[in-house]
């Protein structure tokens, strides 16, 4: 976390190729009160920008130094050879390294892979940059291997790519520094993990308020006031209409009619 406790902000790098919308998105939603500010870095700076505290946590290419970095890896990407569009490779779905043995293959300075050995025949010199190497093959100088999302990131009407089997790969990974794994990067680990905003990593919620006590339970039964009947029909006897014993009328026995009298 960096500013002051009164206005926290939080510092996210990415490297190219790497697209962070959806999780900034989701941040501004849960922490409307926390600026997040976007930081481009090359691939081979990042790990230096995060242990130098340029940013609180980064989504960085692996293999990479990861030296007092913590990471999670989060996906791996295609391979793919970047060619003209009307090159003989174009017209199959994919292409292996061995197909490549006779091809002019560049292999720019901010290249992401770990090879032993790059396919293809290797250029006289190294383009500085993917931009660079992007430029040569639309000019026809050469191909280009970079994972897919480079090739999305550098896409030109002229060029075109195709995936490329036996070859490494580039994992993308969030990486932060092991000593400041504060509450802020939490919340990045919980939003790009998937926690919903009710789980109880990262940012402790609110505690629930108890419910008011009621003055009775539901559902309990009230207790009869004193001199009253717990019949229906407000408190009369169910067997008579003045709540006194069938037949009587002020304690006596009532007599209904005159007697008849014996022959």
């Amino acid at each position: 976390m960096t500013g002051s406790e009164d206005s926290p902000t939080f510092r996210l790098a990415y490297v190219p190729g790497v697209t962070p919308t959806k999780w900034v998105r989701i941040w501004n939603e849960r922490l409307p009160d926390v600026p997040l500010t976007l930081i481009g870095v090359s691939a081979a700076e990042a790990c230096d920008v995060l242990r130098a505290a340029g940013a609180d946590a980064g989504f960085i290419r692996l293999p990479a130094d990861r030296r007092d970095l913590s990471a999670i890896p989060l996906y791996t990407e295609t391979t793919v050879v970047v060619i003209p569009k009307d090159h003989v490779v174009a017209a199959v779905d994919e292409v292996s390294a061995e197909d490549l043995a006779d091809e002019l293959v560049l292999h720019p300075l901010d290249d992401t892979l770990e090879w032993e050995r790059p396919p293809g025949r290797p250029a006289l010199e190294r383009p500085a940059t993917t931009a660079d190497a992007i430029e040569l093959v639309a000019a026809g100088v050469g191909l280009l291997v970079v994972p897919q999302s480079l090739a999305r990131l550098h896409h030109r009407k002229d060029l075109t790519y195709r995936p490329l089997s036996d070859v490494p790969q580039s994992r993308v990974a969030l990486s932060w520094p092991e000593e400041e794994t504060t509450d802020l990067v939490e919340q990045f680990i919980g939003i790009v993990r998937g926690r919903t905003v009710n789980s109880t990593r990262g940012r402790p919620q609110a505690q629930a308020q108890p419910k008011s006590k009621r003055p009775e339970a539901r559902g309990a039964q009230r207790k009869p006031a004193a001199g009253k009947s717990t019949g229906k029909s407000g408190g009369k006897s169910p067997r008579s209409g003045s709540g006194g014993a069938k037949g009587t009328k002020g304690g006596k026995t009532a007599h209904r009619g005159k007697p008849r009298r014996r022959p």
